[in-house]
């Protein structure tokens, strides 16, 4: 792991990720204040324009990767997004900010570059290991990036845009120097990407079931994490009374959990298990954590909490690299960019339909109100119904990774995978 440039890639990602958390407690307060006056709907519209260019621009990334080679994409990419927090460092209008987050989510594509890295230089044997490295690098990014943010807020509540804007561009030069560039002459992407067939191939990719499948569960997973995501703070502060002191501590801890699982066990177990059980173990655990949520209150307390919290991450930590490395497995080498890409704009848009869909169950039609009157609208139904709606999107996933396992049994099945289901 020392010399391998996986290692490159593990530091790359986590960067980039610190640079995402730094915006989350951020940007809002940047946006609302008195030099922009950005209402609700215009930080929510910030927010989702990042997204929506992810979801545009990963799969375009993921192709250029195959055509032009991993190594230059990645660094161009990374040079746009420490273009994208300058602007927003030295915004003086909305619009400006707007074009900054744009600039932002277009080069944040680069995951999927990062992704078919990894396949390139994994066997499949070990291609859920070099995924779960990716999956690290998420959870600590999201503990460091937004306790950086906070404090560097201290000196200037846009210090933190120009301080990521830094970290990418002290990226761009460790990249340089040091990744070595995988897709040589002869290799089949580019080799499918000279041929003018790129496209048709990755057309013909997502036609197959067993690739449509992946991403099927993929969506359902991820669509299920961000209800969740989107109403856990809002659930602490209502059931419990927890400011936002104590949520960042128990999204700090959900972060620490999930980087263990997926950069330390997650290698190891594939090995013993296989992918599929992976997936169909990790979405019970998660599905079984957005059940019982609700029923967390006083009497239980920080312990409740805690334990829904770890189930919730471990399910996740499990499922999200055997999910990657199920998809890259799917795909030819020829197509890893592309269709790595295709997964990147799935969890883009899933990210997108998440919290529309927990606005819609627990606010009910309140979209235009105000913080305080969306808290005045929660109760222990709604709560019930939000995450127990989640729950059954996720159950909906687990069912459809046990057909899987059992439909590719023979192409996928590693250690007990066929006992298990």
């Amino acid at each position: 792991m020392k010399r391998s440039p996986l290692l490159v890639i593990f530091i790359t990602v986590f960067i980039d990720l610190v640079g995402f958390g730094i915006v989350i407690p951020v940007l809002p307060y940047y946006a609302e204040g008195t030099r922009f006056g950005a209402t609700p709907r215009e930080v929510g519209l910030l927010f989702a324009s990042y997204s929506v260019m992810q979801l545009i621009f990963s799969p375009v990334l993921g192709r250029l990767s195959d055509k032009y080679g991993r190594r230059p994409i990645l660094i161009i990419s990374l040079l746009g997004t420490c273009l994208g927090f300058l602007v927003l460092g030295f915004a003086a209008t909305l619009s400006m900010l707007f074009i900054g987050r744009i600039i932002d989510g277009i080069s944040g594509g680069n995951i999927s570059t990062a992704q078919a890295y990894i396949a390139d230089v994994t066997t499949k044997e070990d291609r859920a290991r070099g995924m779960g490295l990716i999956g690290a690098a998420f959870g600590l990014g999201f503990v460091f990036g937004p306790a950086i943010g906070g404090i560097l807020s201290r000196w200037g509540i846009n210090v933190p845009f120009l301080f990521a804007g830094g970290l990418a561009f002290g990226n761009v030069i460790l990249l340089y120097f040091t990744l070595p560039e995988t897709v040589t002459r002869d290799h089949p992407a580019r080799v499918s990407a000279a041929s003018g067939r790129g496209w048709k191939q990755v057309i013909d990719a997502l036609r197959q079931p067993q690739l449509a499948l992946v991403l099927a569960i993929y969506f359902l997973s991820i669509v299920a994490f961000s209800i969740m995501t989107t109403v856990f703070a809002l659930f602490m502060m209502f059931r419990l009374g927890y400011d936002p002191w104590h949520s960042g501590w128990i999204f700090a801890f959900v972060g620490i959990i999930s980087a263990l699982v997926q950069g330390g066990l997650i290698g190891k177990l594939v090995k013993r298990f296989g992918e599929p059980t992976l997936v169909i173990v990790g979405g019970l655990l998660f599905s079984v954590s957005l059940f019982v949520s609700p029923f967390v209150g006083p009497a239980i307390g920080l312990i409740g909490i805690l334990s829904v919290a770890a189930l919730s991450s471990i399910g996740n930590a499990l499922m999200a690299p055997s999910l990657s490395s199920l998809g890259s497995k799917s795909a030819s080498a020829a197509e890893q960019g592309s269709i790595l890409g295709v997964m990147q704009s799935v969890a883009s848009l899933a990210r997108a339909v998440g919290p529309t869909v927990a606005a819609v169950i627990i606010y009910s039609a309140v979209a235009h109100m105000g913080y305080d009157r969306q808290m005045q609208n929660m109760s222990d139904a709604s709560i019930l119904r939000t995450f127990w709606t989640a729950a059954a999107i996720q159950f909906v996933a687990f069912l459809m990774a046990v057909y899987f396992a059992r439909a590719y049994r023979g192409e996928y099945a590693e250690g007990e995978v066929a006992e298990a289901v």
